[in-house]
């Protein structure tokens, strides 16, 4: 969800790629459905290893779940590295809510964090200095 929101946000900015220490192989049903129920395109969305981006001049570095902070090795070269520590959705259900509420939850404070994000991004390059948080 987290690499689908930033991409809608940011794309004309930066490119975007996802990858996780621990990847499945595919992206949850319910994550497309709540990407989508944005109107953001999950098409083509896979779950990746990060080792397959540990040699391609990352210069940032976002981690988004539980303690990926310290799980993600370091990338060679990186700039800036960032976490927001979001829920895992299946494994963040509170009482009364569905696995499905859980998803749009978190999908709504991932796009809360990452609109801002972008914004002082673009900010930034709109007066010429680098982002900084």
């Amino acid at each position: 969800m987290a690499e689908a929101i930033l991409r809608s946000a940011a794309s004309d900015l930066m490119e975007v790629y996802s990858a996780g220490s621990n990847p499945k192989g595919e992206v949850h049903p319910l994550a497309i459905e709540a990407i989508e129920a944005l109107g953001i395109s999950a098409e083509g969305h896979t779950s990746e290893h990060l080792e397959n981006y540990l040699n391609a001049g990352i210069t940032t570095v976002i981690t988004v779940c539980g303690n990926a902070d310290q799980a993600c090795p370091t990338f060679p070269g990186i700039i800036k590295r960032y976490h927001w520590g979001f829920e895992d959705p299946p494994h963040a259900i509170r009482s009364g809510e569905t696995e499905r509420d859980a998803f749009y939850r978190i999908r709504d404070a991932i796009k809360l964090v990452f609109e801002a994000y972008a914004s002082g991004y673009r900010e930034a390059m709109n007066q010429g200095r680098e982002y900084e948080e």
